[in-house]
């Protein structure tokens, strides 16, 4: 039997009111799995019990019912090392308002296999769509301070250390107005970080 270990973790509650946490993690559960019905979720014995470990301590969070908040999905997925949007969040079972639907965990299962599959990437196309908004004399820039803007305030918002790493990674520099070429951006951005 393993000893149990500290998680450091973000309490999943309201967003401003997050703070760091590292506790012991609460012993987790008998399996409510079959022996067969491990393969067919199609994850290994590890990372069910990686899962349920985290899974477990959101129950414990929640009054120890057996059930997490659908509203804690996103919390629930990045705490076990994924960073979905929200938007895959709503998509996959996860609600905006606490109290709406709760999960146990072998439905939790299906959903964070669902999230692992799903690929959120927008095309270039998508992307150059999108800059073209904010592109009023159509040639092909937009001012540094407004692709700041933009990333911080739209969306899934970054925050400024984000868009300097972001900025540092693509090598992205304003010409002599100010202005950034977005296609250059976004292909930069697209295919990840210089190494």
């Amino acid at each position: 039997k393993k000893a149990a270990r500290p998680l450091a973790l973000f309490r999943p509650t309201h967003q401003a009111d997050r703070q760091l946490l590292s506790c012991p993690s609460p012993q987790p559960s008998a399996s409510v799995f079959p022996p067969n019905s491990l393969d067919m979720a199609g994850l290994s014995k590890g990372e069910i019990e990686d899962i349920r470990e985290v899974f477990d301590l959101f129950d414990f969070w929640d009054g120890r019912d057996g059930e997490v908040d659908a509203a804690k999905v996103a919390d629930l997925l990045r705490c076990v090392g994924m960073n979905p949007t929200i938007a895959t969040c709503l998509k996959h079972g996860g609600t905006e308002k606490m109290g709406e639907k709760g999960y146990k965990f072998e439905e939790f299962l299906p959903i964070y296999q669902e999230v692992m599959k799903a690929k959120e990437e927008g095309t270039f196309a998508d992307f150059m769509e999108a800059f073209k908004t904010f592109d009023r004399e159509g040639q092909g820039y937009i001012s540094a301070a407004e692709l700041r803007h933009v990333l911080t305030s739209y969306g899934e918002r970054l925050d400024d250390s984000d868009v300097d790493v972001i900025m540092k990674f693509t090598d992205t520099h304003e010409d002599l107005d100010g202005n950034v070429k977005y296609e250059d951006f976004i292909k930069k951005v697209q295919a990840g970080p210089k190494v």
